[in-house]
């Protein structure tokens, strides 16, 4: 399947008292779609008491308040999944960073001790989507790129992909680039390596259905209009 759906997180999905039953997760992922606009004063309200010091003062940092609010929106949704699907509380979840798929330092992306849960996160101005899976997994979600804009980022595609924008009319190019560019960095979040890789160098496609890739099953995500999403889950 090319296009997978998610489920909506609004305010009262989760209770205030503490971790919700959540459905364990199978061998296929699940996502959830956080609206900022809905969620914001919730989570601004809940955020002090679950997010750790780390993410309160990254949140601090931010001058832009609509930067601020997708930030905590989207972590304070994280952690309170997380603590429902781990039965835990959402302040009392830890995480850890993996070793570094270059350097073997502690740097790399979010885990969870164990490895039993594998999640990914990602955030624009109004929507966040997370991902949840036993595999690794990773997870992008985008505003469309502007047309302008697409010529000044062709060196993130692979050669097939730039060919194959180019024969597309200049109107469809832009959702055509925005689903390339949320495959690619699903993919190389899912590997551990984000953006420290050549995003050029593999083939993910631009139409509406993504290429295969050894050992990952690449999917889009269906998100509201204005954006596009992907999913890449590893599949050993």
């Amino acid at each position: 399947m090319s296009v997978l759906t998610q489920q909506l997180l609004v305010p009262e999905r989760l209770s205030d008292a503490g971790p919700a039953e959540a459905v364990l997760v199978a061998a296929s992922p699940q996502l959830w779609l956080v609206d900022t606009t809905e969620y914001r004063v919730h989570a601004a309200r809940h955020a002090p008491g679950t997010l750790d010091a780390q993410e309160l003062a990254r949140a601090a940092e931010f001058v832009q308040a609509a930067d601020r609010d997708a930030y905590v929106c989207a972590h304070v949704a994280l952690r309170r999944l997380l603590g429902a699907y781990l039965g835990i509380v959402p302040r009392e979840v830890t995480v850890e960073r993996a070793p570094c798929a270059h350097c073997d330092e502690p740097h790399g992306r979010p885990v969870l001790p164990g490895g039993a849960l594998h999640f990914s996160l990602s955030h624009c101005t109004d929507i966040s989507l997370l991902a949840f899976a036993t595999a690794p997994v990773g997870v992008d979600v985008e505003e469309l790129v502007a047309p302008r804009t697409i010529p000044e980022l062709a060196d993130v595609l692979h050669p097939r992909e730039a060919a194959e924008l180019a024969a597309l009319p200049p109107g469809d190019r832009s959702a055509a680039f925005t689903r390339v560019w949320t495959r690619k960095e699903a993919y190389l979040k899912g590997l551990g390596v984000g953006l420290s890789e050549n995003p050029a160098a593999d083939y993910v496609g631009s139409g509406t259905v993504p290429a295969r890739l050894p050992g990952w099953s690449l999917s889009d995500v269906l998100v509201p209009a204005g954006h596009c999403a992907a999913l890449a889950l590893h599949t050993p």
